[in-house]
């Protein structure tokens, strides 16, 4: 939930489209980080480069699952490559994105643990 000053300001921006926050780019890296397979792709990668390959083995996902998703991140701006030859490696594009996956889990936890029905 958003302090009453901050959605009070939001609410006020947006009275006037021209002065509406962009939510474009945001909301694309959220819809980017809604699966989980690709959440434990981030994981996977956030420490070491790493090929398809040892991907799939270390999450026991398919190849072409793995290279869908790998794909997507990229295309999210997420992930990078590395080229090594017949090889590509794939890594974390900004430590950051572990941080808010992070802040996430946090959030989701409390969220659960302080539910109190649906």
């Amino acid at each position: 939930m958003l302090p009453d000053s901050t959605e009070t300001m939001l609410l006020e921006k947006n009275k006037d489209k021209k002065d509406a926050p962009n939510l474009q780019h945001p909301a694309f890296l959220a819809k980017s980080l809604s699966d989980e397979n690709r959440l434990r792709i981030l994981l996977s990668i956030s420490v070491h480069k790493k090929s398809v390959t040892a991907i799939v083995e270390e999450l026991a996902l398919s190849q072409p699952l793995v290279s869908h998703h790998l794909r997507e991140l990229k295309r999210a701006l997420l992930v990078n490559i590395e080229r090594n030859g017949p090889f590509v490696l794939y890594k974390l594009a900004d430590k950051r994105v572990m941080e808010i996956v992070a802040k996430l889990q946090g959030l989701a936890n409390d969220l659960i643990a302080n539910r109190t029905g649906f």
